[in-house]
């Protein structure tokens, strides 16, 4: 199935626009003639649309569990911002500092993030579902200042010894905290100016970590340049308009979440909705309905759930979709064709990484031929190839790793991990690790990972913290984790399990290897299925042949 995208007379066709791209037009479009609100991520997302009369625009629409709405303006994100801004001050934070959030989507953590790049720190997300290790590794690896959580998350910190600063956020009425934290209700007594601190375009404004299948993850740090290409993916892929009641739903404790849930449309000075509540279908469809929603962005996983749920059958006339936007895995032809049918509006896939930003795309406000089934064509300011083994480009119709042409691609960013904890460059190439084909036509197809990240829900999820997670209980002597495909999620976690010589499996210990992970890492990646076997295969230096076990 292949459409061109409606009314091509009024978009720019892609070809023209991608050949015609330079930075400097880019940078021209976004900040006008003020290219120093580039140099702050609060003036870029907030501080200029105030300036430029959109103060009483309402930046963020929140519904709480119990459906409860709050909005804020762009004015009030201001003001609130500086006063927790101040209250950052006053913990010695600077800029270059690092400063954390583990909340679900509310107003404060929105607030939180602002204040942040307002005074030049880094905000780094902690996601909620995370556990101990995980946050203990992030927080010492960042050297982390500041944390605000709220009580639901609050225990989750006792283990960890040397705790940075931490923050409570107290919504009730009348509740109580027996931690000795900072109360974020004291940050109204602050003052609500706050002079934006600016700083290099490669200076960072976001710390994100990104899986791996070898070693702890990987640190990311954002800089500021990255802020304009994230504008061209919300602009050109996502078709953002100024009337749009945009909703990504992904979570904001991870790339897709916060870059484009939060910062995309915020730099555009649009309209951004967060649902508190987890997902669950017939919600998910209220929500839908209730605030109107134009433009929404999701996970494959998301939409399959949609599908599977029946409550979405036939409803494009209850809901005011004009274009919807998948990311994290690949769509099937299914699921476009579902989505077209009963919600009403085309749906594209598009590409990308925690590392990177979303590279390659299917654009709504650009013409071109979208073949289902393709992750897209390169973003405007990115030249994609595809290499052999042995790092050299490829014919079409040949898989191969997809690579980044780094001195043909202006809108590129990504510059090499926090820590350099890996190499990712070759020569002039950045290496994704994903295996894609290209076709004649100029699309991309993805085929896989050249390594072993599962993808399960979105989320990117590495082996080796499962693995060793699972080798945590007494009973295990070797552990090995890989993806498993799964209807709803594109992959679960199954985990091959070697017993200490006496041990014998039994459910209840399944149970056991289950929750522990669950509580230890994380509970979006703990084993959905644990098999006992004899041994692992191994290559003859000892490394896991995990490719084997998915066989």
């Amino acid at each position: 199935m292949s459409h061109t995208i409606d009314n091509p007379t009024l978009i720019p066709d892609y070809l023209d626009f991608y050949q015609q791209f330079t930075q400097a037009k880019l940078m021209q479009d976004i900040y006008q003639d003020h290219s120093q609100d580039a140099l702050n991520a609060y003036n870029a997302c907030c501080g200029r649309h105030v300036r430029n009369g959109l103060g009483d625009k309402v930046a963020l629409v929140h519904e709480d569990t119990q459906q409860k709405v709050t909005k804020l303006t762009y004015r009030e994100l201001a003001e609130k911002s500086a006063q927790v801004a101040h209250m950052l001050q006053s913990f010695g934070v600077k800029p270059g500092d690092r400063v954390a959030t583990m909340l679900p989507r509310t107003p404060e953590l929105l607030i939180v993030v602002l204040a942040t790049w307002r005074i030049g720190a880094i905000y780094q997300p902690l996601f909620t579902a995370f556990g101990v290790e995980s946050i203990e590794y992030r927080l010492d690896k960042a050297d982390t200042k500041v944390v605000f959580t709220n009580l639901e998350n609050r225990a989750k910190f006792d283990d960890i010894a040397n705790l940075p600063q931490m923050v409570l956020i107290i919504k009730e009425e009348g509740v109580t905290s027996d931690y000795a934290d900072a109360n974020f209700n004291e940050a109204s007594q602050f003052d609500t100016e706050f002079e934006p601190v600016n700083l290099e375009a490669d200076a960072p404004f976001l710390q994100m970590f990104t899986s791996g299948t070898v070693g702890k993850s990987k640190g990311v740090s954002v800089p500021l340049a990255a802020l304009s290409t994230f504008y061209l993916y919300m602009r050109y892929a996502i078709d953002l308009r100024e009337t749009d009641n945009y909703w990504n739903m992904a979570d904001p404790g991870w790339a897709y979440g916060l870059y484009y849930a939060i910062t995309g449309p915020l730099l555009m000075g649009a309209t951004t909705h967060f649902n508190e509540a987890g997902f669950d279908a017939q919600n998910t469809f209220d929500f839908l309905v209730r605030h109107k929603i134009t433009n929404l962005a999701s996970s494959p996983t998301a939409f399959r759930m949609m599908k599977s749920s029946g409550v979405f059958d036939n409803v494009a006339d209850k809901l005011s979709l004009r274009v919807a936007n998948s990311a994290g895995e690949t769509l099937n032809t299914e699921v476009v064709s579902w989505v077209q049918q009963n919600l009403g509006c085309a749906i594209f896939d598009q590409y990308g990484q925690t590392e990177t930003g979303m590279t390659c795309c299917m654009h709504h406000a650009l013409s071109h031929d979208v073949p289902t089934g393709s992750m897209g064509v390169p973003m405007p300011g990115h030249k994609l190839v595809v290499l052999d083994a042995d790092l050299q480009p490829v014919m079409d119709g040949t898989q191969g790793q997809l690579a980044v042409v780094v001195s043909e691609s202006p809108a590129f960013y990504f510059r090499g991990y926090s820590w350099n904890e890996k190499q990712a460059f070759f020569d002039d190439y950045y290496l994704t690790g994903d295996v894609v084909e290209r076709h004649e036509d100029g699309t991309f197809w993805f085929a896989g990972r050249d390594d072993d990240i599962i993808i399960s829900a979105g989320y990117r999820i590495g082996p080796t913290d499962v693995e060793n997670c699972v080798m945590e209980h007494d009973a295990v002597a070797e552990s090995a984790a890989v993806g498993v495909p799964d209807e709803l999620r594109g992959e679960v976690i199954k985990s091959f399990v070697v017993l200490k010589p006496g041990v014998v499996g039994t459910e209840e210990l399944v149970s056991e290897i289950k929750s522990l992970v669950h509580k230890r890492l994380s509970a979006h990646a703990y084993p959905r299925f644990v098999e006992f076997v004899e041994s692992l295969p191994k290559t003859p230096s000892g490394k896991i042949q995990r490719f084997l076990l998915r066989q």
